[in-house]
């Protein structure tokens, strides 16, 4: 019987661009934004849970969200829930789980997830990742899983690939968030998709990688093999992070390597990285309306309506607009204005830290 993979959650961000649903101290992989009663986090554990076993799942997240990812997935060990003292972005994350997997199981293969994604096609999705799998055997081969496009979308990495006969096909280049014209084109050519942030590869393979491509941030964590597991690796990591850069996965070691390759997927896959990516797959009224709320709408088309049921909500004369009422905020704004967030909640801080 083949050993199980070992399963990286990601599970550090603050979801800036869902607020003020999303919190600081309640971000968005611990809310139940579908409304399916159970948090992305959870959805993502409960569909790795089919792949593996609960003893070999890691969540790094921050330290602030530790009781949360306790209280939500009771079946993750403590010492499997991996704390970050700062944010230093993808490439850091999954070094830190790295290196401890390594510690624990030198011959382990790994899947990474973002924790906040969207699967429709379990079964897809399943089929996507034993081939990626299998695909991982060959010795320092990173994959990654694609997603065909199914239009010209600015808000999601590309990755183009070289056309062959075989399930793994051999990436030529990325490109992160390309502009209206550049996406169209790649549509159009056939060979490029979506980037998930997904990956699948033997934990060796991604240490050789680190080693490669990143040997300053390889040399900082091969030092805290003698701490994972005990009372000491906290201070490791605390001291680590100080010395680490904050740099993605994808700069810092995916577009260095020449050992990566792309399995190609189709199973309903969405990032839900905005109110507008959840406008696209929540249910609609006639009028292309998604309404979460007690609400008339009146010539009112392509929102999004999010308001607690004990208020009603009366909207005329709206186009793409969403209004979200969260706690002690009201927002209303563009439904499109995706890079407004961040100033949004950085003049919110402004207000008070009550706000963020």
């Amino acid at each position: 019987m083949k050993e199980k993979p070992y399963i990286i959650i990601m599970a550090g961000g603050i979801g800036s661009r869902f607020w003020p649903y999303s919190r600081n101290n309640h971000p968005k992989q611990f809310l139940d934004i579908l409304g399916t009663g159970r948090s992305l986090l959870q959805m993502t554990y409960d569909r790795f849970v089919e792949i593996s076993d609960p003893d070999k799942f890691f969540v790094v997240t921050n330290n602030n969200y530790f009781d949360l990812v306790k209280s939500q997935l009771p079946e993750v060990s403590e010492d499997h829930i991996l704390t970050e003292p700062m944010r230093r972005n993808t490439a850091a994350c999954i070094a830190f789980a790295s290196y401890k997997i390594k510690k624990k199981d030198p011959k382990a293969k790994v899947i990474v997830s973002p924790a906040d994604h969207l699967v429709l096609k379990e079964d897809s999705f399943k089929r996507r990742i034993q081939d990626a799998l299998s695909a991982a055997e060959e010795d320092n081969r990173l994959v990654t899983i694609g997603i065909k496009p199914n239009r010209p979308e600015t808000g999601y990495g590309y990755i183009q690939y070289n056309e062959t006969n075989g399930v793994a096909k051999k990436v030529k280049t990325f490109t992160e968030k390309p502009n209206l014209k550049l996406a169209t084109t790649f549509l159009e050519s056939g060979d490029f998709v979506w980037n998930s942030g997904m990956f699948v590869w033997k934990n060796e393979s991604i240490i050789h990688a680190f080693e490669c491509c990143m040997p300053e941030m390889a040399e900082v964590f091969e030092e805290g093999d003698r701490f994972f597991y005990t009372e000491e690796e906290s201070e490791f990591i605390n001291k680590a992070y100080t010395l680490v850069k904050n740099i993605s996965i994808d700069y810092g070691v995916m577009e260095k390597s020449d050992d990566v390759y792309v399995v190609l997927g189709d199973f309903g896959w969405s990032d839900l990285g905005s109110w507008m990516s959840l406008h696209e797959i929540q249910p609609h009224d006639e009028q292309n309306n998604v309404v979460e709320a007690n609400a008339l709408l009146y010539d009112t088309s392509n929102c999004y309506v999010k308001v607690s049921p004990e208020k009603l909500v009366v909207v005329q004369g709206l186009e793409n607009y969403l209004i979200n009422e969260s706690d002690n905020v009201l927002l209303i704004c563009r439904l499109d204005a995706e890079n407004k967030f961040r100033e949004f909640v950085n003049d919110a801080k402004n207000k008070g830290e009550d706000f963020v």
